[in-house]
């Protein structure tokens, strides 16, 4: 156990650098929506790259995912492999995001949905969609916090404190200064993400006699664990339930999709891509080999999700590592939280607040300060009340916003999609997920699921898309953005 004094510590360090960038970004601030949300489109490659990847590879990774791999084994490295391989669809995706969102000013992914279309209804439907869910992603999140310092502290530091925490933190790092801050507080703390991961996996290994002693154990005590299905979790329905929806996640989630208006051009796109993938691999081998660690130096929980906990107060990670490590999980969590919180901020004040009189920028910019406390105030209450289905939160969550896809894939591809198809797909995906999940309670872990969801999205945006013409007022991305893309060949 951690003396809880030496993690209020960290904690107060921690917050200190947070609050430190973010008042140094509010100065900065010039007052627009473009500025607050999008940190005037003139962000560089490497901090997008790192915010991108902060507010990607959350504590979803050191909680989650080390609990899967504890669980289940080498199966976990498959399925987030599986994501890994979807932010491919960057490259055929980001500059064409770029482009549009440049040539009209677009602030949220919702706006953009809807302005193809020709239909606020179809922003609004999106923003509502997104919203709804993407609470459980955050829940994950919160939750994924009071798990790291009530644990690793025996409960000195209570789920509650450890959750408030992370609420103030998020708030005002997000509230005060908007995208720029989270940005530079992302990039500033992914490094210590990585440092910290690097450090404990080498310790850990270490303790345990090395790379190969380490490879050797947990071939002859963990072999099944090396193998798939592995223990159980890991059967072949489970995995595709898993993996399908995340391979869409630069697409479905906005948090992560809106950070491809803010770069300051193509040069800075590819750095970015570029950084995503380079920390996405390490990161990702980190967790998995963190829970390989975990199996044999912290054997028999039974909550999987407190793989990290144990092992940071198994005795054989340092200290000083051991804090690091929870400065990386916590400046994780809270990046993917206030992202979140930003992005839904913004989708509400351009959604729903501006209407045809063009509400000022200060009014958009206080709807979405709103909007995010009470994102981050309900992900808190929940957190508190569901900490125990931390993984399940997460996966609902993607399976859900699988609706989204299809109208945004063809709103580049397809000119003939409209927005009577788009909110149908929406809706009635919604819909079917909302039932599925909470009326007839197929878990996440079965494949009916995401792939229910995705089916009839595809089926009825396909359907009603050919049954109802687009609106004049529609825009034509296809051929608005084919001259543009001929100009940046160089991509």
């Amino acid at each position: 156990m951690m003396a809880p004094m030496l993690v209020w510590g960290v904690i107060g360090v921690f917050a200190l650098i947070g609050v430190t960038i973010a008042l140094r970004a509010a100065r900065m601030n010039q007052g627009t929506v473009g500025d607050y949300y999008l940190g005037g489109r003139a962000v560089g490659g490497v901090v997008a790259g790192l915010s991108y990847a902060a507010t990607t590879y959350s504590a979803f990774m050191l909680i989650v995912l080390t609990g899967l791999t504890y669980r289940g084994g080498i199966g976990a490295l498959g399925f987030e492999l599986i994501y890994f391989a979807g932010l491919s669809l960057l490259v055929i995706f980001a500059p064409r995001f770029w482009l549009v969102a440049k040539r009209w000013g677009f602030v949220s992914p919702a706006e953009m949905v809807g302005a193809r279309y020709g239909s606020r209804a179809v922003a609004r439907v999106m923003a509502a969609v997104s919203l709804l869910f993407l609470l459980p992603y955050c829940t994950t999140q919160m939750a994924g916090i009071g798990l790291l310092l009530s644990g690793v502290t025996g409960g000195e530091i209570s789920l509650f404190q450890a959750i408030l925490v992370g609420a103030g933190l998020a708030l005002f790092w997000a509230v005060v200064a908007g995208l720029r801050s989270v940005a530079w507080t992302d990039a500033a703390l992914s490094v210590v993400m990585v440092a910290s991961g690097v450090l404990a996996v080498s310790f850990a290994v270490a303790a345990l006699g090395g790379w190969g002693q380490f490879m050797a154990t947990a071939t002859l005590e963990q072999g099944e664990w090396l193998d798939v299905p592995g223990p159980g979790l890991w059967s072949f329905g489970t995995f595709i339930a898993l993996a399908f929806p995340w391979f869409f996640f630069a697409l479905s989630n906005p948090q992560v999709s809106q950070r491809l208006f803010i770069l300051r051009d193509f040069a800075a796109m590819r750095r970015m891509i570029l950084w995503v993938l380079g920390f996405g691999l390490l990161f990702t081998l980190i967790a998995v080999i963190w829970g390989f660690a975990a199996l044999q130096l912290a054997p028999g929980l039974e909550n999987t999700s407190m793989a990290t906990p144990a092992l940071l107060t198994s005795g054989v990670i340092p200290v000083w590592v051991g804090l690091l490590l929870i400065l990386g999980i916590l400046s994780a969590a809270i990046s993917t939280l206030d992202s979140i919180a930003l992005t839904v901020g913004a989708m509400v004040a351009r959604d729903f607040v501006r209407d045809e009189r063009e509400a000022s920028d200060a009014r958009q910019i206080l709807a979405g300060r709103l909007v995010m406390v009470l994102v981050v105030l309900f992900a808190s209450y929940f957190a508190l009340q569901q900490a125990a289905i931390v993984q399940q939160l997460a996966a609902l969550s993607a399976a859900g916003l699988l609706v989204c896809v299809p109208a945004i894939v063809a709103a580049f591809f397809w000119r003939g999609g409209t927005a009577a198809g788009a909110l149908a797909s929406m809706l009635g995906g919604g819909g079917l997920a909302i039932w599925l999940a909470m009326v007839e309670g197929v878990s996440v872990f079965n494949p009916l699921l995401p792939f229910s969801v995705a089916g009839a999205s595809v089926s009825l945006f396909v359907a009603v898309s050919l049954l109802s013409r687009p609106r004049e007022s529609a825009l034509d991305f296809k051929g608005e953005i084919a001259e543009a893309l001929a100009r940046h060949r160089a991509f």
